[in-house]
C-alpha cells in the first residue's frame, strides 16, 4: 500500500512539475511571439495617410504589401506618437507604418523595411504669397507658424524668425485664414488636407524646405518578413499599384487646392 501511495504521488508530482514548466514558458513568451491573424503597423498620422476607413494612403499600401506575401495587414492610429512607438517597440503592435529611417537607434526592436515608403515634403503654405522657398532665411520677412514640437521647424528656423507655434493644425490654419500669420508650415500631403478641412485657398510654395524619406517597421520577432514586404513595395512601384495608390489617396487634394 505504502509503494502505490509512493508511485502515484511521484507521478502526481511530475505531472505538476512538468504543468508548471508549460506555464512557466507560456508566462515568458512576449505577445510579439505569437503569429497574428493580422499585423498591426501603428501610426499617429491621421488623413490622408490614415483614415477611420482605411482608405488613406497607408492604410492601403501596408493592406497591399501583406497581401503579396500571403498575410493579413492593418494600420491603427494612436492619438499619442509616443505610445505607438513604444507598443510597436515591446510587441503590442507588429510595426509601425511610416517613421524617418534611424528609428531603430532609439527603438532597438524595430526593423526597418529597406524600401521608401514615401518621401516627406514639409513646406510652407500662405495665401498668395509671391515667394520662393529654396532657403530657411526666405522666411525671414514673414511671420510664421508651425506645430509644437515639430523637430524640424524647431532646428532649422532662423533665431530671427518670427513666429507663432500652435498646438493643432486646425488653429495654424485659422490663423493664417485671418491674417494672424503670413506662413504656415508643415508636411505637403497633411497640410493640404488640414486647408481643405478648413475651406481655406493655399498656396504651397516650392521647392520644399525639406524632404525626408519615410520607412515602413517591424517588429524584430517578425525581422524574417522585412525583405519580403521591401520587395512588395518595390515590386508595387514597378507594376504601377504603387502610383494607383498615390493617385486614389493623395492626388486629389492638389486639385482641392
Amino acid at each position: 500500500m505504502t509503494t502505490k501511495t509512493y508511485k502515484i504521488t511521484s507521478i502526481f508530482a511530475r505531472a505538476t512539475l512538468a504543468t508548471w514548466a508549460i506555464l512557466t514558458l507560456l508566462a515568458t513568451v512576449s505577445p510579439a511571439q505569437a503569429t497574428p491573424d493580422v499585423y498591426i503597423f501603428n501610426t499617429s498620422t491621421g488623413a490622408p495617410y490614415a483614415t477611420k476607413d482605411r482608405t488613406g494612403f497607408q492604410d492601403l499600401v501596408v493592406a497591399e504589401v501583406f497581401r503579396r506575401i500571403g498575410l493579413k495587414g492593418q494600420v491603427e492610429i494612436y492619438s499619442a506618437s509616443k505610445r505607438a512607438l513604444i507598443n510597436a517597440n515591446e510587441g503590442i503592435d507588429q510595426g509601425v507604418a511610416m517613421r524617418v529611417k534611424g528609428l531603430d537607434k532609439k527603438y532597438p526592436n524595430l526593423v526597418r523595411v529597406e524600401e521608401r515608403l514615401i518621401e516627406n515634403d514639409f513646406v510652407a503654405y500662405s495665401k498668395n504669397l509671391k515667394l520662393a522657398t529654396d532657403n530657411w532665411k526666405s522666411l525671414e520677412p514673414y511671420i510664421a507658424s508651425h506645430i509644437n514640437g515639430w523637430v524640424i521647424f524647431e532646428r532649422n528656423l532662423s533665431p530671427n524668425q518670427e513666429k507663432q507655434v500652435v498646438k493643432d493644425p486646425a488653429q495654424m490654419f485659422a490663423m493664417l485664414d485671418k491674417g494672424r500669420v503670413d506662413v504656415v508650415l508643415y508636411e505637403r500631403w497633411q497640410g493640404l488636407q488640414r486647408a481643405g478641412e478648413t475651406g481655406i485657398k493655399v498656396t504651397v510654395h516650392e521647392p520644399p524646405l525639406a524632404s525626408v524619406d519615410m520607412f515602413m517597421y517591424i517588429h524584430k520577432d517578425y525581422a524574417h518578413l522585412a525583405p519580403k514586404l521591401a520587395q512588395a513595395l518595390r515590386d508595387m512601384k514597378a507594376d504601377g499599384a504603387y502610383q494607383a495608390i498615390f493617385d486614389k489617396a493623395l492626388k486629389p487634394l492638389i486639385s482641392g487646392n
